[in-house]
């Protein structure tokens, strides 16, 4: 296929037929290919650029936003076979095949019937074909094609991130970078100069000026005053077709902020300010608040506040309210209305943060001055001094002494009199009293200073006419020494020698102590007492340091004859007045082995310095034999009884033991005991009383056949009666326990022919009772009848 041309232009079409045959020649043969033209002839651009060498054969190009009523033409294809008898049909298929794009079967004219926006779609791929109209058989290979959309300039320039925010610190120089801004075109940026943009600034072009390729925004001017206008509004334009004539346009808004600098002192709106506060107010009481104004925003408003004035110093100080930047002005010492009345405080605003760029516009720092008034108020005495106050007294003082005076004043100008107590919460003893007046203390109570050597009281001081002014102070009193208690052993001292001791061994050192605290120190003197001066065992040697040693005066001590010894001592103190007592020694002598190491100690105690004498001795000599005689006969009479009570419990005991708790298993128990020979001893003849109901059995015959003291039968009437109307209601009642249990009759019943067998009637009478009839009871007395019986001869002689 070879292209053809629709129109009148001639020379142009033999001109770009050599043209595209000279594309042909310089790329492939082919035997068909596909004819293309992007407009038609009269739409040819008339453009005197120079055009590369290298052809575009299989293209076609079309116009972007066609606005007529007829289809737009497209090109033609064209095949070298076609004899123009119409036996080839020409096809298209494809990206917009037979909608966007229709074909001419006969003459292979393509056109557009849609409107194109090349922003949507840039180009379209399709392929062509030639066939045989009859058979429809393919005369060529498929040969594809491209259909590309023109651009024009049909899309303004747009600002896709606006509106834009920036910002630039006041008072920078021209020319400073604030910001950049982008807009964007869609249209072709390789066609034309459709997407070629160009800035400008259409207001606030008097502080601001935007560079018209890049679009960076800068700064016109060098006075930007934040504190005269904090921001700016710019809109900011971009143009299309390099800013040429007809070139489509878009705008922005662009608001620019005035940072801000540290470019402004600041300033106190007074030179003065006025403040009132009670001399009564509390350290740390706020008098008032005061305030240094600054332009500036943020931090560099942040300020410190300090007094100047040295005497406003030490009463005031001022501190800096974080958030409001206000200074506070707080008390630091107690205000005194009777003192000054009036202090003016200088203070002092200074900017934390001071920028080295602007410190030649001036000072940045301002001051006031903040007069303070005190008032007078209504003031509690004070002491003097008032941290408290320690006094001294004798411990041997009498009562009544005077203790020491406490010193109070009212502070007020009208000096209104005082009155001095004691809180007794602190003195619950009333060791103490104090005179209302003057102040004056004085003993209530005898002291001792070893009972308490310092006391603690509270005084208290109130205004005569107003009990509520009130102040307390504390008085520590200490109770002097004086030599009132005598030196004491530490200890109740105890020491041990050996028997073989050799002269002049020092065998214990001892100590004392003394609840007096004399302000010289302690001195204490050693002897031994009086009664113990002429020993001739130990003796004493004071070593000068408050303590002395005891050591041996002799050898050779025997325990055997004396393992005690009591050595008083004798201890003075210094004084005055000296005073003294006498503590004990207690010597052990004891038994040693050979390397001095103690064995064994015995008890007994001798004191050396009261000797007995040989009369005394045998006093208690005899004292002791008494004592153990005495032991001697308790335990005999004790042994005697013991040993009779003993062959008594033997004759009764006998050889048997007698096991009563055994209940039995009742007849069913052939093993415990013969049931015949239980049913022999007694006669039960069975007796049948339809009136009774069950039978009843009988009183045993031994028992009938008894005969009482008078020689009658023993009469059982009342007992047989009384037991067969018991068993009659037992029989009678389901409730009661079955034949075989053990019933308890509340009768007594009268007295029994056998007399009483009491063991303890037994010993108490001394005459032989005959117990032989308790045989004719029965078997069951039998055994009884054998531990009354008389003791046969041979028995009592063995």
């Amino acid at each position: 296929m070879a292209p053809h041309w629709r129109g009148g232009a001639q020379v142009l079409a033999v001109t770009l037929g050599i043209l595209q045959c000279c594309g042909w020649l310089s790329g492939q043969t082919i035997r068909t290919s596909v004819g293309m033209m992007g407009r038609r002839p009269d739409q040819w651009p008339m453009s005197h650029e120079r055009v590369k060498r290298g052809w575009v054969w299989n293209q076609f190009f079309v116009v972007e936003e066609y606005t007529g009523t007829e289809p737009l033409y497209v090109g033609k294809i064209h095949s070298d076979s076609d004899e123009g008898d119409g036996s080839i049909k020409y096809t298209i298929s494809g990206e917009g095949a037979g909608t966007i794009f229709i074909i001419d079967e006969v003459t292979g004219d393509i056109h557009a019937t849609e409107r194109l926006d090349r922003e949507e779609k840039t180009f379209y791929t399709l392929r062509a074909q030639a066939r045989d109209r009859q058979t429809d058989a393919p005369l060529e290979p498929e040969s594809e094609f491209v259909i590309k959309v023109q651009d024009i300039n049909d899309s303004e320039p747009k600002f896709l991130e606006g509106p834009y925010i920036g910002s630039v610190a006041e008072l920078s120089p021209i020319g400073t970078s604030v910001m950049k801004v982008m807009a964007s075109d869609a249209d072709d940026p390789t066609y034309g100069s459709s997407a070629r943009i160009v800035y400008s600034v259409l207001e606030g072009e008097r502080f601001f000026t935007v560079d018209r390729q890049s679009g960076v925004i800068r700064t016109a001017v060098a006075d930007l005053d934040r504190e005269t206008q904090d921001r700016y509004e710019l809109v900011v334009k971009a143009t299309d077709m390099a800013g040429q004539m007809g070139g489509l346009s878009g705008s922005t808004t662009v608001t620019i902020v005035i940072t801000d600098v540290n470019d402004n002192p600041p300033r106190f709106p007074q030179k003065m300010y006025q403040f009132s506060v009670s001399e009564g107010a509390a350290v740390g009481t706020s008098i008032g608040r005061v305030i240094a104004t600054d332009a500036d925003m943020g931090e560099n408003t942040d300020m410190s506040y300090l007094i100047k004035d040295e005497e406003g110093g030490e009463l005031f100080r001022v501190s800096t309210d974080g958030d409001t930047q206000e200074a506070v002005i707080t008390i630091k010492k107690p205000l005194d209305f009777e003192s000054k009345r009036t202090h003016n405080v200088v203070v002092e605003a200074v900017n934390k943060h001071v920028d080295p760029r602007f410190v030649d516009l001036g000072s940045f720092r301002d001051q006031t001055i903040v007069r303070v008034s005190v008032s007078d108020v209504d003031e509690p005495p004070i002491f003097i001094p008032p941290t408290g106050t320690i006094m001294e007294v004798q411990e041997d003082a009498r009562l009544g002494a005077q203790v020491g005076i406490v010193t109070a004043k009212d502070p007020d100008m009208d000096n209104v009199p005082i009155r001095f107590s004691i809180d007794r919460s602190t003195d619950q003893e009333q060791i103490f009293n104090i005179d209302p007046v003057t102040g004056a203390i004085t003993l209530g109570k005898i002291l001792d200073r070893e009972t308490a050597g310092w006391h603690n009281i509270t005084v208290t001081v109130v205004e005569a006419d107003n009990q509520s002014m009130a102040s307390q102070t504390a008085v520590s009193i200490r109770i002097l020494d004086v030599n009132d208690n005598p030196p004491e052993l530490a200890t109740p001292y105890e020491a041990s020698i050996c028997e073989d001791a050799k002269p002049g061994q020092l065998i214990h050192t001892i100590s004392v102590v003394d609840r007096d605290e004399p302000q010289s120190g302690h001195r204490f003197y050693f002897t031994l007492a009086p009664e113990a001066s002429n020993n001739r065992h130990f003796t004493l040697w004071d070593i000068k340091d408050n303590t002395a040693g005891i050591r041996t005066q002799r050898s050779g001590f025997n325990r055997q004859e004396q393992n005690v010894y009591l050595l008083p001592i004798l201890v003075v103190d210094s004084g005055p007045p000296a005073l003294s007592s006498t503590g004990t020694l207690t010597i052990h002598v004891c038994g040693c082995d050979t390397d001095g190491a103690i064995q064994s100690c015995n008890a007994t105690a001798y004191v050396m310095s009261a000797a007995l004498s040989p009369g005394a001795l045998i006093a208690l000599l005899v004292c002791i034999l008494i004592l153990i005689v005495l032991v001697l006969l308790i335990l005999t009479l004790k042994r005697h009884r013991k040993g009779q009570r003993m062959s008594e419990d033997e004759e009764d005991m006998r050889d048997n033991v007698i096991k009563y708790n055994d209940e039995g298993g009742g007849e069913q128990d052939t093993q415990a005991y013969d049931m015949s020979a239980l049913r022999s001893l007694y006669d039960f003849p069975e007796v049948k009383n339809s009136d009774s109901g069950p039978d009843l059995r009988p009183i045993p015959q031994w028992i009938q056949n008894r005969v009482v003291g008078d020689g009658g039968p023993a009469d059982f009437t009342v007992f047989k009666g009384y037991i067969r109307k018991k068993v009659e209601q037992a029989d009678a009642d389901l409730s009661v326990p079955p034949y075989d249990s053990f019933q308890t009759y509340a009768f007594e019943g009268s007295s029994s022919p056998a007399l009483s067998l009491s063991s303890i009637r037994t010993l108490s009478t001394t005459s032989e009772q005959d117990f032989s009839y308790l045989s004719d009871w029965g078997p069951r007395f039998r055994q009884l009848a054998g531990y009354y019986a008389p003791a046969q001869p041979e028995e009592e002689g063995s």
